[in-house]
């Protein structure tokens, strides 16, 4: 009996040894007191407009940055948090197994350590007063009332919003893709990698991550006027769903447009001068090495040139929640040789150089490009090249317009070839700086005076004779090469019409149809061709004979076109990732799918596809890969199907010529702007969490008070965060 209980009392102290190994360590307290005195140094204006939207206004930049961040927080607060979890790599404290892989990737990137010994020495002070003010605005948010903000979130660091940048650009141009690569054949780690993506993107394999972006000169305009249209396609929630703001300092930061949650600048749309969009481009940034190493399964060592090197060993620590109060703690070893991070796998060794590694200053260029007042400043500000990828349509006040693949290329040994795996054992392969800016390929001020992109080549991105000569850029930039329906499309109208009215300008990115060139078009044309060979099909090859190209609301034929195409072709429509690729299967299974969903092969597109949010249900015009881009998710065999990305946010800006101006017409452009949802983008109780939804499912327009007396006389909230 004294030996059962002994037992007992072992099996008892090992319990609990394990309940406090795994129980989760509070966090720090966060204190209240030096927030709100932290807070006391800036004074910032909030005023909604009628749609919620917030103007913030202050005498310096940083005071506005202040309030920016807490009228975002008021909106978004949930969101941001996450943000910033993931920025620390704690968010599997938080979100448990799914968020793993995005906690280790932030460690193994050395992402914290990055911004910790760069945020003094490379940022600019006026940058630093922007971070601290937005960091005190957030902190203030949460230091007000008790349960707003989740244990730890608090104080939010002005590093941590930078470090928000540095952990998210790198995915806008795969580096994801290369890593899920790297373990190729563990579907284990490919699958964890995919929902790491999930976690941090919000993009599933049905949203693409792409956009539109349109400019004319006075010389394409019908009127002279020089216009903009800002037409980036995220997913409708999450950490990168565009949320919009106007910002105002007497210290002349004035712009309106979209951020992401947790960012401290806008990040696309105008202001009285100048404004540019974003496109997302996919130079080849990332380059995978083969490493030579000592021990297969636990290296120490990796050669190069000849000679044995030691890898540089960090540990990454991180916590993965269970349930209730308990969490594993978790540590791995992180190797790093001189080409970057290093990945273990069954495979081999591989080690990965991807652009933007190391460069704490993508917040600082927007900051500038923010700032600039005109087209030079603008262009200096990209010259830093801190923002390793994303393609730049510009225009401004003065008629200039311009287009730029913005990429930082590395310098290559043009003696291999970066779209395979390297050698890692020769210091030959190793990068070498980067291109300047200057390098990529650009268009200013084209002789056609209209630039455009939709994430396709930029080899064709104005008019004939305009267009960068593809020779002129070898090989191992790895430039896209890529052809879209939207990219053919937007050439059709924009490059097709050579005297542009506002109202062609604006009806021409609604524009729903596919391309006579298209692939979903061939692909229909090819079943066409193959009805002899189906006779049980008869009825679904009548539908597809009558589909006249578009993803009109009214249209029959739509649903078994489109969903057949994105069956066969994926659903990005780029022939990847295809469910069933041969074209008769596809037909068969996607009218089966809208006859068990929907009753007929022929529902209204406006049936199948719905934008959804709270209680509202309203049709769309659109689909996959049309300049209307609409993104649907769900299973057409179970009914409706819920758009979640494409069309967000879009700006629309119009400058009338400098004559106009000095006569009177006023300092602003005419501005145009809507939203998917609201400005208040998680509060389902906000007036403001569907309000725009109507206006842009009917592709209308609101206009945002760009005068403070105007903005006035409409408001419905002024106030000033931490002195009312």
């Amino acid at each position: 009996m004294r030996f059962v209980k002994i037992l007992l009392c072992l099996v008892a102290l090992g319990l609990l040894g394990v309940a406090v190994w795994l129980w989760t360590p509070s966090p720090k307290p966060f204190d209240t007191k030096a927030a709100l005195a932290a807070a006391a140094q800036y004074d910032a204006r909030i005023i909604r407009d009628r749609f919620g939207v917030p103007h913030i206004y202050g005498a310096r930049d940083a005071d506005v940055a202040f309030g920016l961040a807490y009228a975002h927080a008021e909106d978004d607060w949930a969101t941001i948090e996450d943000v910033v979890f993931f920025s620390r790599g704690e968010l599997a404290r938080r979100k448990g197994r799914a968020a793993a892989i995005p906690d280790y990737l932030v460690g193994a990137l050395r992402i914290q350590r990055d911004v910790g010994e760069r945020y003094v020495r490379d940022l600019a002070p006026q940058t630093r007063a922007v971070m601290e003010g937005f960091a005190a605005g957030a902190n203030l948010w949460c230091a007000e009332e008790k349960g707003r903000c989740s244990p730890g979130a608090a104080p939010v660091t002005p590093e941590d919003v930078i470090a928000g940048f540095v952990a998210r650009t790198p995915f806008f141009y795969g580096l994801d893709e290369a890593l899920e690569a790297i373990f190729e054949g563990d579907p284990a780690t490919v699958a964890a990698a995919e929902a790491a993506r999930l976690a941090l993107m919000k993009t599933g394999p049905e949203m693409e991550r792409g956009s539109n972006a349109m400019a004319v000169a006075p010389a394409r305009s019908a009127d002279g006027h020089t216009r903009l249209m800002v037409n980036s396609h995220q997913p409708y929630v999450g950490p990168v769903a565009w949320y919009e703001a106007r910002v105002k300092s007497e210290e002349g930061w004035d712009m309106i447009g979209g951020l992401f949650p947790g960012a401290p600048v806008i990040l696309l749309g105008a202001g009285p001068n100048l404004g540019w969009a974003h496109t997302v481009n996919r130079p080849d940034l990332v380059d995978v090495y083969r490493l030579t190493v000592d021990d297969p399964k636990k290296p120490s060592r990796y050669q190069l040139d000849g000679a044995w090197r030691d890898f540089e060993v960090d540990k990454v620590k991180f916590r993965v929640r269970l349930f209730g109060p308990f969490s594993l703690p978790v540590a791995r070893r992180a190797l790093y040789s001189v080409h970057g991070p290093v990945f273990v796998t069954d495979r081999g060794v591989f080690a990965v150089s991807y652009a933007g590694a190391g460069d704490v200053r993508m917040a600082e260029q927007w900051f500038r490009m923010n700032k600039a007042q005109n087209f030079d400043e603008w262009r200096a500000a990209m010259e830093m090249g801190a923002i390793p990828s994303l393609n730049a349509v510009y225009a401004d006040r003065d008629g200039n317009i311009g287009y730029f693949y913005n990429a930082a290329i590395p310098i290559r040994s043009e003696e291999y070839d970066p779209s395979k795996t390297m050698p890692g054992d020769i210091s030959e392969t190793l990068w070498r700086g980067q291109h300047p800016f200057s390098a990529v390929p650009q268009i200013v001020n084209p002789v056609s005076g209209y630039v455009v992109n939709a994430n396709h080549t930029p080899f064709d991105a104005s008019g004939e004779g305009d267009n960068p000569d593809p020779a002129a850029f070898p090989a191992h930039y790895g430039i896209d090469r890529k052809v879209t329906n939207r990219g053919l499309r937007i050439q059709e109208l924009y490059g097709g019409d050579p005297s542009i009215t506002e109202e062609e300008f604006l009806a021409y990115k609604m524009d729903h149809f596919y391309a006579d060139e298209s692939r979903a078009r061939a692909l229909i044309e090819v079943l066409l061709e193959k009805e002899s060979e189906a006779p049980e099909l008869a009825k679904a090859m009548a539908v597809l004979r009558a589909w006249d190209g578009s993803a009109a609301r009214e249209s029959r034929a739509a649903p078994l076109a489109i969903l057949t195409a994105r069956r066969a072709l994926g659903p990005l429509l780029n022939g990847e990732d295809a469910d069933t690729p041969d074209p008769i299967e596809a037909l068969k299974e996607t009218a089966a799918d809208l006859k068990a969903g929907f009753g007929r092969i022929d529902p209204q597109w406006s049936e199948v596809v719905r934008l959804m949010r709270g209680d509202l249900s309203a049709p769309l015009d659109g689909g996959p890969d049309v300049l209307r881009a609409v993104y649907p998710s769900g299973d057409p065999a179970e009914g409706v199907m819920t758009s979640v990305a494409g069309d967000t946010y879009i700006v629309y800006a119009d400058w009338p010529p400098l004559q106009a101006i000095a006569d009177g017409a006023g300092g602003y452009p005419k501005i145009r702007t809507i939203h998917q949802f609201g400005a208040a983008t998680l509060d389902a109780t906000s007036a403001h969490y569907a309000d725009q939804a109507p206006l842009f499912a009917a592709e209308a327009w609101k206009t945002p008070p760009m005068t403070l007396d105007a903005l006035l006389a409409e408001a419905t909230a002024d106030y000033r965060p931490g002195r009312r």
